[in-house]
């Protein structure tokens, strides 16, 4: 037997919502046998756009029962039915949810009428329940009204049943069958194409542009994990609502899949992804040329255009590495901004200093020249190689003076050491110390996978 269910609601998610109406139809593959119908005083404002769609009002609502005083009759209605819905998650999810409040346990097998369509019905320009009952001669006097959208799913939901030659009803029913959690709108053929491979994969919405980018140590079980359970939050429910496609890309390692997702989210800005947007480098030791043609040092908070000699984590950090450069390369602290006021330079040559014109630019530019040469050489240049996507490669990211270079694969056979021979295997990409830090990490938990240059 199945129940045919809908619902109307306050809002998108059931954490934060309540329910107006319900309606549950139990089917037995030809006819409906029972029916329960209600309004549902959700305790809150039903917003004025909600009003609208449903005609539902909170005067109309005012006086209708709690969830909780129909929970009973709701609960073994449903238990021990298949769940049927247009868009079954959402029905699912805020029933469950609330159900659970009043002390009732819902488990059921679901089946969603719009993944269903897409696969017994095959190429409607639109799976809502309107069009396909438009489409299909169904006659809805009440849409969205609880008990209307009910019974013409249970109509729309006896048409398939008749035209399911190729059991797809069956086999969404089956225990290893993902039907039951995929989101409405995603093909379950783009997770059979999904590898058992590290690398990156993208969730694209209904135009096709990414919405969520994410790495993995192995495609497939990662992608099959965020449709798992029934968290009722707005997040997650418009997330899995708003999923149409998923493409992906295989990495060697995880590394580079850690690496690839980093870059990926910096590049396409994907709605979805919150954490590593925020990430930049804080500060870093900048060195640009005054007026009068001195170079100056300076630490500044991180500049999107402009390279920074050093990065540094803190203004602190950035604040006492000046100060020993000025100490060891006799540089000057009002031209490094380290002294601020009008007063003596308190340098180590006071009264020979630059800041006071007698050093010209070419001799003092040479001192600073040379600390930051000294700054480059403290930086390491390095290669991680490690296995690849094949038998006959490897792969390979490249460190060059503290700074993410890039990464690629080259053959098994090539000898990785020569840098700007390397280079030329490799794809650029732009980075930041959240991505060298992963590499560096990485290469000292595996100094074996380490290729240094000279």
């Amino acid at each position: 037997m199945y129940a045919i269910v809908d619902i109307e609601t306050t809002g998108g998610h059931a954490s934060a919502n309540g329910i107006t109406e319900i309606a549950i139809c139990i089917y037995d593959g030809k006819k409906i046998t029972r029916r329960f119908e209600t309004l549902v005083n959700p305790q809150r404002d039903i917003p004025v756009y909600i009003r609208a769609l449903t005609g539902i009002t909170n005067e109309m609502v005012q006086t209708a029962p709690l969830f909780e005083d129909v929970a009973h009759e709701i609960y073994h209605m449903l238990k021990g039915q298949i769940f049927v819905a247009h868009n079954v998650n959402f029905d699912y999810s805020f029933l469950r949810y609330h159900l659970n409040a009043a002390g009732y346990e819902l488990n059921a097998n679901k089946l969603c009428t719009v993944r269903l369509g897409r696969k017994i019905m095959p190429g409607l320009l639109s799976y809502s329940l309107g069009k396909l009952c438009t489409h299909l001669g169904i006659a809805n006097n009440s849409r969205h009204r609880a008990m209307g959208d009910a019974e013409a799913t249970a109509q729309l939901f006896g048409l398939y049943l008749k035209s399911d030659t190729a059991n797809h009803i069956g086999q969404a029913l089956k225990q290893n069958s993902k039907e039951q959690v995929l989101p409405a709108n995603l093909p379950k053929t783009d997770i059979e194409a999904l590898p058992n491979a590290p690398g990156v994969y993208y969730f694209h919405d209904q135009k096709g542009k990414v919405v969520y980018v994410g790495k993995a140590k192995n495609i497939r079980k990662r992608v099959c994990s965020h449709f798992t359970g029934n968290n009722p939050n707005m997040q997650r429910q418009e997330f899995l609502k708003n999923i149409y496609r998923i493409s992906h890309q295989v990495c060697g390692t995880e590394l580079i899949a850690f690496v690839l997702e980093a870059v990926e989210i910096k590049r396409l800005w994907p709605k979805y992804n919150r954490s590593l947007k925020r990430f930049e480098n804080t500060f870093g030791l900048y060195a640009y040329e005054d007026q009068r043609g001195y170079l100056r040092l300076a630490v500044d908070k991180h500049r999107k255009h402009m390279p920074a000699v050093y990065a540094c984590n803190s203004f602190l950090e950035g604040h006492n590495l000046l100060l020993q450069l000025i100490d060891t390369f006799e540089l000057c602290p009002k031209l490094c901004f380290i002294q601020k006021n009008n007063g003596p330079c308190s340098g180590s040559h006071t009264g020979a200093c630059a800041c006071e014109g007698n050093k010209t630019p070419d001799d003092y530019n040479q001192k600073v020249t040379a600390a930051i040469d000294e700054l480059k050489k403290a930086l390491p240049t390095f290669a991680i190689r490690d296995e690849g996507r094949t038998d006959d490669e490897h792969s390979c990211i490249l460190i060059e003076e503290g700074r993410f270079y890039g990464m690629g694969y080259i053959s098994h056979y090539y000898d990785a050491d020569n840098i700007q021979a390397l280079k030329n295997y490799l794809t650029p990409y732009p980075g930041n110390d959240y991505i060298k830090n992963i590499v560096t990490g990485y290469a000292t938990r595996f100094p074996e996978r380490k290729v240094s240059f000279c």
